[in-house]
């Protein structure tokens, strides 16, 4: 499992997240905790120590049966896990009221039958959102030791320097959409000074402020096309962009999931990976995955082929 360090806090973390939003449901029927337990052990006799949690996935399904499952097996040890959640997106509408905040960490922690979080993100941008009532319940989350860490889950630049104004501990975390066929946040700058479509700042610049302020990127949905647009392995729509993903996907031993991946790895800003699946051992083939280092042509190929331009 390859390695990375949080430059906010000198942690190291695996750079392979695992998603637990596909358990609550969403795609088949929810785990039970004994089905969880298992999935838990097999990421983590892998080096997958790094879950990822909010209480919007089944409404609170999925951290319930992680929080049961972690019961099953005291062998487990907390301070071995990386545990991570997010608040912030109710049934259609946005809230990061101070109260709804600290309800929702409060929640989770009951859920996930743990007593803090090692890090918690502020899910989605509320545009009702008051920047002094947020950070006043973040210091208190921090003070009360409910959380260790704190980040942010979709947020520009501009949305992030507004909370900082008001906020005494920086974000460490901005938890972004990027894939080889979503990667906005990486075109804007290689089409800088164009009137290409990849040249349109679609974030704020986002990819080089984050750098510039050690935010750790996280990336979620990293082999789809957009939110709710499906994948794009085996995709007819991408044909040239499977043929290049099946041709390094035989010549490192992996699948085209795990070269989409490695993509994303292979940028110097250091991304972690969020990987949704639910099978254990797709699962297992993408840990392995994440220690293969692409060359600059293999890369920049992938970018081409996924019908991205270099002007």
């Amino acid at each position: 499992m390859k390695k990375i360090v949080l430059k906010k806090t000198g942690q190291e973390v695996p750079a392979i997240i695992v998603g637990c939003m596909r358990q609550a449901g969403f795609t088949r029927d929810p785990f039970t905790p004994q089905q969880m337990n298992r999935f838990i052990h097999t990421a983590v006799e892998n080096g997958a120590t790094y879950f990822d949690h909010a209480d919007a996935y089944g409404m609170g399904r999925a951290e319930k049966v992680f929080g049961d499952a972690l019961k099953l097996s005291p062998s487990l040890h907390r301070e071995d896990l990386f545990i991570q959640s997010k608040c912030g997106v109710g049934r259609r509408f946005y809230d990061l009221s101070r109260e709804h905040i600290l309800a929702s960490v409060d929640g989770s922690l009951e859920r996930l039958q743990t007593e803090y979080l090692d890090f918690f993100l502020l899910h989605r941008p509320d545009a009702l959102m008051e920047p002094e009532e947020v950070a006043e319940a973040l210091e208190r989350l921090s003070e009360s030791g409910k959380v260790r860490r704190f980040g942010v889950s979709n947020f520009t630049p501009g949305q992030i320097e507004l909370l900082r104004r008001y906020w005494k501990q920086d974000p460490v975390i901005d938890q972004v959409e990027c894939s080889l066929a979503h990667a906005g946040l990486i075109a804007f700058g290689i089409e800088a000074n164009m009137t290409s479509p990849g040249s349109v700042d679609h974030d704020g610049g986002l990819l080089d402020y984050c750098r510039l302020h050690d935010i750790q990127l996280q990336t979620w949905s990293p082999f789809q096309i957009s939110l709710g647009g499906g994948s794009f392995i085996d995709n007819e729509a991408y044909p040239e962009l499977n043929e290049k993903l099946s041709e390094l996907a035989e010549k490192y031993g992996t699948s085209k999931a795990g070269i989409a991946e490695a993509w994303l790895l292979r940028h110097p800003a250091g991304m972690q990976v969020l990987v949704g699946t639910s099978k254990e051992e797709r699962l297992v083939e993408l840990i392995k995955a994440s220690e293969i280092v692409l060359t600059r042509e293999e890369w920049y190929a992938l970018y081409l082929a996924a019908g991205k331009l270099l002007p």
